[in-house]
């Protein structure tokens, strides 16, 4: 397989015709070699169209290229910006984010997938992420407190929990894909103030949920 030409294919034919055009992202992809973030069993598909499989016996998976692009493009994050992930896999969107921000916290349920994801950061040779094992689903704060300019959960959940919410900074943005199987609606949410938010809906998709998140009882009452 001829790398660079796969790579190339990947972001015309698949990155670009889902409005990812900013050219800061474009080059990002370029930059952050995805197959060194891919298992070695797969890493024939590292451009394909398609979520590719973790090691693990909880079926985590990558996300397919175009989703994490357009997630990343609208993330727009800063590079005074702190972030947080929720759901590392292989470490690939945080090494993503992490050019593009001051530092970047992601949550691993997954201690297997938490180690892979700071092997490959430490072999990118990526110092402004912290790998942290924990449930991030309902909200990640650690007792701290502490706030954060942008969030990527890299994975779906069926609502947002409000802690999220509260972990953001005036401005801040979270990206999200909420919804239930098969159709799940990927949203920016920004705090316009300390009250208020504006959501912004980007583009139907269809993700796995991430691990022990809140399941949105379909009842009634």
């Amino acid at each position: 397989m001829n790398i660079e030409q796969a790579r190339f294919n990947m972001i015309e034919q698949q990155i670009r015709p889902w409005n990812v055009l900013e050219l800061d992202v474009l080059e990002l992809l370029t930059v952050v070699r995805r197959e060194e973030f891919v298992p070695a069993a797969y890493k024939s598909l590292a451009f394909s169209d398609t979520e590719i499989p973790l090691p693990g016996p909880n079926g985590e998976s990558m996300l397919a290229p175009k989703v994490e692009a357009r997630l990343l493009q609208q993330a727009a994050v800063k590079k005074h910006e702190q972030v947080l992930e929720i759901g590392a896999g292989s470490g690939y969107m945080a090494a993503l984010l992490c050019y593009k921000a001051r530092h970047v916290t992601t949550v691993e349920i997954d201690p297997e997938l938490k180690a892979l994801a700071e092997k490959n950061l430490a072999a990118y040779g990526i110092t402004n992420v912290e790998v942290v094992l924990g449930n991030g689903a309902q909200g990640w704060d650690q007792g701290a407190s502490k706030t954060y300019d942008v969030i990527v959960i890299s994975g779906s959940l069926s609502t947002l929990p409000d802690a999220f919410l509260k972990q953001l900074n005036v401005g801040g943005r979270i990206v999200a894909i909420l919804g239930e199987a098969p159709v799940m609606s990927a949203q920016i949410i920004t705090r316009t103030s300390d009250s208020n938010y504006s959501t912004v809906h980007l583009f139907e998709t269809n993700v796995k949920p991430l691990r022990e998140a809140a399941v949105h009882s379909q009842f009634k009452f």
